[in-house]
């Protein structure tokens, strides 16, 4: 398991100050305590992401991770890659949605729901959102000729090491919900 202390920063972080929490819909379950149970049926498909602070000025970049794979009690695989999204902007939101993000650019890594093994404790999935860089390259950090990324490449993924090749600052919000 590769050492991660971009996760641990950033939980800490998000523990510490709430105002770091990145709304997120996932399928029925809007407006969610960081931490909510959501049956991994109704969570297969991106959620919606919703930033507070979004400015329409910048573009962000979304990171999901399963950081309790394959269980909680022995996370040897984690974390586990489940995402990436560059190119995320400010939509032109309503009052009903006020920071809604959106993106229109390929993923860089394609989203995977949660599919924790039978009999395993709900696992944590991380939605951390970043900044991204001024010149950022989606595509020399995705796979070649847009194919999706499997299973085994995702297993034992380095937050820390892939921010510092993306060249990522600090994560601006976080939130994230457990299933099984």
């Amino acid at each position: 398991m590769p050492a991660n202390k971009s996760v641990d920063k950033a939980l800490a972080a998000f523990k510490s100050d709430t105002s770091k929490t990145l709304g997120l819909t996932v399928g029925k379950h809007t407006g969610f305590e960081p931490g909510t149970y959501i049956p991994k049926a109704d969570a297969q498909s991106p959620p919606e992401i919703l930033y507070a602070a979004a400015s329409p000025d910048k573009t962000y970049l979304i990171m999901c991770l399963d950081i309790d794979a394959p269980f909680k009690s022995l996370p040897v695989l984690g974390p586990i890659w489940h995402w990436s999204q560059s190119g995320v902007k400010l939509s032109g939101t309503t009052a009903s949605t006020p920071g809604k993000l959106e993106w229109t650019e390929p993923p860089v890594v394609n989203y995977i729901g949660p599919a924790p093994p039978p009999g395993a404790a709900p696992h944590r999935y991380v939605f951390f959102l970043y900044e991204q860089p001024e010149g950022f390259d989606a595509m020399a950090h995705a796979p070649a000729k847009g194919k999706e990324v499997g299973n085994v490449a995702r297993m034992w993924f380095s937050l820390d090491d892939w921010e510092a090749k993306a060249g990522l600052g600090e994560v601006l919000a976080l939130n994230y919900f457990e299933s099984n």
